[in-house]
């Protein structure tokens, strides 16, 4: 996280497992548009799910978060190097950086800090890219179930912290004050059963929220439905989610 809220910490090993992986095109394509491949840093790398991704392209990543409970379930790899320190106070050496990527969680940022952090320790033609996704997709009836716990929704609309209005608006009114650089759609798909989708929804910071207050888990009041839509707990079904990513040259020379 950073110096706001840390909203995982307390789900940090769900987090880990439960969540769906980005796509190795997205890592092939960063390779693809970054001039230097020496080091990447991914901020706010939780348990390092993307900076395993990063390590297949980059001779070196080093993968920093602020909260001591997500890097506790890291991944690890030869070349990947966990710090941990905030997104606004970041220990690297100015202009030592290639590619700076932030998954899921620039919105959490002081931005004004960070971006200045960005623009610190970036080589010359660095580059910045950060993405998040929203809403999952599996099919209308059961997207339309799912949707009252999103943000704005019936049932969680209070309980999601107000950055995430951000991720509600495909990172579209984020500030990102780079070159920016068109990019390609992005898509993550996972084939998951009725059970697995409740681990990951279960991992959503607004239920954890609602839990403790109500002292009853929320995804119990749509389950009825999603049982009666799904089948068969046990059945698969194609689950997806829209990667949004803004991309920009930090420095261009």
């Amino acid at each position: 996280m950073s110096n706001a809220v840390d909203h995982f910490s307390s789900t940090s090993k769900e987090y880990s497992f439960s969540r769906p992986t980005y796509p190795d095109i997205l890592y092939k394509y960063l390779d693809d548009i970054t001039p230097g491949k020496d080091k990447a840093w991914d901020c706010a790398t939780g348990n390092g799910q993307a900076a395993v991704g990063l390590c297949k392209y980059f001779k070196n990543v080093i993968a920093s978060d602020a909260s001591k409970e997500q890097l506790a379930y890291r991944f690890p790899r030869s070349n990947i190097h966990y710090e941990m320190f905030p997104a606004e106070r970041a220990n690297l050496e100015d202009g030592s950086i290639d590619l700076i990527t932030v998954a899921q969680a620039a919105h959490w940022f002081d931005l004004d800090k960070f971006y200045k952090e960005v623009t610190r320790v970036s080589k010359n033609n660095g580059i910045l890219a950060i993405w998040s996704y929203g809403m999952h997709k599996i099919d209308n009836h059961i997207d339309t179930i799912s949707a009252k716990l999103n943000v704005g929704g019936d049932i969680l609309g209070k309980y999601w912290p107000k950055e995430t209005i951000y991720v509600k608006e495909d990172y579209k009114t984020i500030s990102f004050p780079f070159k920016e650089i068109m990019t390609p759609k992005f898509e993550m798909t996972v084939n998951w059963n009725l059970d697995e989708l409740v681990s990951y929804m279960q991992t959503w910071s607004a239920v954890k929220r609602f839990s403790v207050e109500k002292k009853f888990n929320p995804i119990d009041l749509i389950m009825t439905d999603l049982e009666k839509l799904w089948g068969k707990r046990e059945n698969k079904k194609l689950v997806k989610w829209d990667i949004n990513i803004r991309i920009g040259a930090v420095h261009v020379s």
